[in-house]
């Protein structure tokens, strides 16, 4: 008996082309650390993944998130040669990472084979390996490690910024994003299976008792904070709520709003933390 990685619905077989919605995984060549997890929907859902491979290049905040990790990547571990990212999904960020730093060592992991599998087509290169992230298998091996929006979908986040903390180099660090502001919890959080929203001193907090040394904390998504709030009140109602209507949005307004992210991002690299936003934002490093 097989599980279809996009409708979820069993079905028998040698083959992998589910027969209910016709959909096919590619071959994948990743190691599985955490077999007992790879089709589970914990923390999840793994029908997402298709849907997010179609709206992350058309939406401006994945878009404009990337840019961000690749201005904090570069400011503050120019000389890093190595670097992991813990719930890469379907291989977005780390395909925008490979772009700006190809000198990078890339390895990229997720709990669900369902998004490795779109990020092996991104990153044919990189080394994948499903994983649990409140057991990450390498110790002082990586200079940088990204979870970007991952720890918010697990129970136990401090374990896994503890394990984050054993996998870097001493000397090297971390840039961790969470949604920002519990008050902005909504069916959005709801159907992304979110644990939790985190204020400022909350993250903080949890890397330093992990161990690290915090750098820089800014929010992002400031300037569209107002919207948000229209936004998230609308969106009481999980059974009504639409999880790509956020993303969709006419070419012209889509391009304004990335202009706006655009002029957050120039202050935080000079320098400014902004106070409040949709996104939290934390470069944090482990001691030599």
């Amino acid at each position: 008996m097989r599980a279809c990685l996009r409708c979820e619905r069993s079905f028998e077989g040698d083959s992998w082309r589910c027969p209910n919605c016709g959909f096919e995984p590619p071959a994948q060549d990743f190691r599985l650390f955490a077999p007992e997890l790879a089709n589970s929907n914990e923390g999840f859902d793994i029908g997402a993944f298709e849907r997010l491979a179609l709206v992350e290049p058309t939406s401006f905040w994945f878009r404009s998130r990337n840019r961000l990790v690749i201005q904090l990547l570069t400011k503050h571990f120019a000389h890093a040669r190595s670097l992991l990212e813990v719930g890469c999904g379907t291989g977005f960020i780390l395909s925008g990472v490979n772009d700006a730093r190809s000198e990078l060592e890339l390895v990229g992991s997720d709990l669900h084979p369902a998004g490795l599998a779109f990020a092996q087509r991104r990153l044919p290169d990189a080394d994948l390996y499903q994983m649990d992230a409140r057991h990450i298998p390498f110790d002082s091996e990586f200079d940088v490690v990204l979870a970007l929006d991952v720890i918010e979908h697990i129970q136990e986040d401090e374990a896994v910024l503890a394990q984050i903390f054993k996998a870097v180099k001493p000397g090297g660090g971390a840039i961790v994003s969470v949604p920002q502001h519990p008050r902005l919890w909504s069916a959005n959080d709801d159907f992304s299976q979110h644990k939790r929203r985190y204020t400022r001193r909350e993250l903080k907090s949890k890397l330093r008792n992990a161990g690290f040394e915090v750098r820089q904390v800014t929010s992002f998504v400031t300037t569209l904070l107002p919207l948000m709030l229209v936004s998230r009140m609308r969106q009481r109602d999980i059974a009504k709520f639409d999880p790509s209507g956020e993303y969709r949005s006419p070419r012209a307004v889509d391009r304004a709003l990335e202009g706006l992210l655009e002029t957050e991002r120039w202050m935080i690299g000079m320098g400014v933390s902004l106070p409040a936003g949709g996104s939290l934002f934390a470069v944090a490093t482990k001691p030599a």
